[in-house]
């Protein structure tokens, strides 16, 4: 049983593969993934936001305050210069308006449990990590479905109010049942927590690689201009995450994790507000090329920064 528990690390960090390997096979053979689509779409990010509810627990919500100082500048970056950089990358690559709607809602969506282990391989600050993407996360309610119809327009019909409700029933509340859950049962919730991340892992593959597989054709299509401006979202999200955290913060450990956590958003909530209040399906596809694209960046970031590491009185 130790060596399998060993094991489980080194499998949860893969995650960048996991998801390109799955992305490839999905565009080539739909089929192997197209099965999991509809109510299981739900179910799994609902699987992934209760995972991480048990993994934070309240003792991480409430170092919000003491740590607010530290989190705000990363928070507030999420809900400003992302957004208006899915709007702007919209309009520069002059994407299909599907395309572009999907841009806006991925920029909009708080950061995601992926940030926290990137943030672990790139010997970043793990812990304020972890306390953004709580923050952002019980913004996300208010913020996504604001900033979404905001930019969004008159481009298509999107209702506040539904994506109010759907952020509410696939984030707020699982995170908030996991909490309760880390809060009441401890030892089996201690038990769990090893599995925890690679069960989101292969989940949040699953959604992307099945996303992926139904819009095969439409990502074929879109090509490199589809690619490019979603790559440039999250690249330039980290670039600003980590210049203003280098600002604001003064320590380089601190612009790293503000990097990650800016660069690197909650895609599969993308994908579930996508399918649930847009009719036209095409509005998902950014928010899974999304998943590779931070993954892949914030990957090749954080093998750069691992190497580089300094004693952590020197960041």
């Amino acid at each position: 049983m130790q060596p399998v528990l060993a094991l489980l690390p080194l499998l949860t960090s893969a995650f960048p593969i996991w998801v390109l390997i799955c992305c490839a096979i999905a565009l080539v053979h739909p089929s192997l993934f197209t099965w999991f689509s509809g109510s299981l779409i739900t179910i799994g990010l609902s699987v992934i936001m209760l995972s991480m509810g048990m993994t934070l627990g309240f003792e991480d919500f409430r170092r919000i305050g003491h740590k607010r100082n530290q989190v705000l500048p990363g928070v507030a970056l999420q809900y400003t210069i992302m957004p208006a950089l899915g709007w702007a990358f919209g309009h520069l690559f002059d994407l299909p308006t599907p395309f572009a709607v999907g841009l806006i809602l991925v920029a909009c969506c708080p950061g995601g449990t992926a940030s926290n282990v990137i943030s672990y391989l790139a010997k970043a600050d793990v812990a304020l990590s972890v306390t953004m993407t709580a923050l952002s996360t019980l913004l996300a309610a208010l913020m996504t479905p604001t900033l979404t119809t905001l930019l969004v327009g008159d481009r298509l019909t999107v209702s506040a109010t539904d994506l109010f409700l759907d952020t509410l029933q696939v984030v707020i509340l699982p995170v908030v049942l996991g909490a309760l859950l880390k809060w009441r049962f401890p030892r089996t919730v201690a038990g769990l927590l090893p599995i925890a991340p690679l069960v989101a892992v292969m989940t949040i593959t699953l959604i992307v690689a099945s996303v992926v597989a139904s819009g095969r054709e439409q990502i074929l299509d879109a090509g490199p201009k589809l690619l490019l401006a979603v790559f440039s979202l999250h690249g330039c999200g980290f670039l600003f995450g980590y210049l203003t955290g280098k600002v604001v913060l003064g320590r380089e450990i601190g612009a790293r994790t503000v990097a990650i956590e800016v660069g690197m958003q909650n895609s599969g909530l993308g994908v579930i507000l996508a399918r649930g209040n847009f009719t036209n399906p095409l509005v998902a596809i950014p928010s899974a090329i999304a998943t590779v694209a931070h993954s892949l960046i914030g990957s090749l970031v954080a093998a750069w920064w691992r190497r580089s590491a300094r004693p952590e009185s020197e960041l």
